[in-house]
């Protein structure tokens, strides 16, 4: 039976010999007609399965090729080379799926990033993306664990919907109409009414506007799940298909809002030190030899690891948006101007600014408050006692070192006058929206919530410098490949 089958992890976890075990897997390497080192996805480490010089026919040793699939029984014994401490002397050995030498793409050599996309639908049984997808697992686990014990309710929004809650417009339409010949109507627009949602629907930005209305009767949700912007950015950081944590509380204000989100990330990277060290450790020392290669100035301060503990040993810096403008104002990389982006007060800031503050001025990361309102989205809660013309916001971004923002979120409006009137300016429609502001006419609370995007999470904790490195099947502008 295959599921008598033990796991490599497990088997080099212990010292025990003697046993009699099944182990199954794919061929990494094949020396000397009698070493075989097997993996099977539980761990970058081999186990090296021995044959007898003989053991095997001819025809059977040219199928043990990098690739191939075995099914291998024998016993545990200690092993006398080193690397490992036991190794599994083979009784009976089966070929379950073989692999041509020739044309398999991964043979045993390092290849580059670059080439692994391309290959996405094999570059799972490489060390490098063995180690970024078992820590993506352990992230995900990690975020139920941690709301799961706050008591949080775990909702479900809705993936298609008929709201813009970012108010971008950057969105992927869902519809059944022929794109050939769509209806239209007398206006010479497309007549959405005769649509499969008999309305204008797109892939949903965000699933926040739906969890305030939970967050109404629970008092805390949080929602975990996929978030589609049409954004045409091309860069390391961005993603078309992306994974959201957005955890909404009511009777939460900026400030509980920021103790929340400061003690989740620091848990996620608890969980995962914890968890998951072996595979840290083996990234850490795969990015310290990528850091080699450039030159001394853009290498980065800290390794994987010292990254990790120092956000997990240090309480996060809390700074305006005032003063973190002021910051950069009197900042030696700006008088040098070694900024690419403009830097005045009403910016929206950009990575090189965002990382200036962590890595350079504070080294840790910090939590921007107070954001100018004419940058931020209708929903954020206004500040009181602000001068004229600088209105800002209760919002809130958290600054990670290597990555810029983590974490954004806010204080929302609870106060309905003041959001319907911030409503009409943006010029978004109240009627459409009439179900959001009911949860301000009927028991509105103070409320807040953030949102993270797990992708740069799990890029935060893999050390990987390009997003579509840390999720399974990258979709991007004018890829949408498997």
């Amino acid at each position: 039976m295959f599921n008598k089958r033990v796991k490599i992890k497990e088997l080099l976890a212990s010292d025990e010999t003697g046993q009699q075990v099944t182990v199954m897997g794919w061929v990494r390497t094949f020396r000397n007609n009698q070493f075989i080192a097997l993996n099977d996805g539980s761990t970058n480490n081999n186990l090296q399965v021995v044959v007898e010089l003989g053991f095997l026919d001819d025809a059977t040793l040219k199928r043990l090729t990098t690739g191939a699939s075995i099914k291998a029984t024998g016993t545990v014994v200690a092993s006398v080379g080193k690397g490992q401490k036991v190794e599994v002397k083979a009784t009976t050995l089966e070929i379950l799926g073989d692999c041509d030498a020739e044309k398999y793409p991964l043979q045993p050599k390092k290849h580059s990033l670059e080439f692994l996309r391309e290959k996405a639908h094999l570059r799972f049984r490489t060390n490098t993306f063995g180690s970024v997808f078992r820590l993506r697992h352990a992230l995900a686990f990690a975020v139920h664990q941690f709301f799961n014990q706050k008591g949080f309710v775990y909702l479900h929004t809705p993936i298609i919907t008929s709201s813009d809650a970012e108010g971008a417009g950057e969105m992927f339409r869902v519809t059944t109409l022929p794109m050939d010949n769509p209806p239209k109507t007398e206006a010479g627009e497309i007549d959405y009414s005769e649509d499969f949602f008999g309305k204008s629907t797109n892939l949903t930005v965000s699933g926040q506007l739906e969890g305030e209305l939970g967050a109404m009767a629970f008092s805390e949700i949080y929602t975990f799940g996929p978030t589609f912007r049409a954004e045409n950015s091309n860069t390391t950081r961005h993603l078309a298909e992306f994974w959201m944590i957005e955890p909404e509380m009511a009777f939460h204000d900026i400030e509980d809002n920021m103790d929340l989100a400061e003690e989740f990330i620091q848990y996620l990277i608890r969980y995962a030190m914890e968890h998951n060290l072996e595979d840290l450790e083996f990234l850490d020392q795969r990015l310290a030899e990528e850091e080699k290669q450039k030159p001394v100035n853009e290498r980065a301060e800290f390794g994987l690891i010292e990254k990790l503990k120092m956000v997990v040993d240090n309480k996060f810096e809390r700074i305006t948006y005032t003063e973190a403008i002021k910051i950069l104002l009197d900042s030696p990389a700006y008088k040098k101007k070694k900024f690419k982006y403009e830097v005045g007060w009403g910016i929206d800031m950009q990575s090189e600014h965002e990382r200036y503050l962590v890595e350079k001025h504070f080294k840790r990361p910090v939590i921007v408050t107070g954001y100018p309102a004419a940058i931020k989205a209708f929903y954020m809660r206004l500040n009181d006692n602000c001068e004229e013309g600088l209105q800002t916001v209760a919002a809130m971004d958290i600054l990670a070192p290597g990555i810029g923002e983590i974490v954004g979120g806010s204080q929302r409006e609870e106060r309905l006058d003041k959001l319907e009137k911030r409503m009409g300016e943006m010029h978004i429609p109240l009627e459409e929206m009439s179900w959001y502001l009911d949860t301000r006419r009927f028991g509105s609370v103070p409320h807040a919530g953030f949102g993270l995007g797990f992708e740069r999470m799990v890029q935060f904790v893999t050390g990987m410098g390009n997003i579509r490195d840390v999720i399974a099947f990258a979709r991007t502008p004018k890829n949408c490949e498997f």
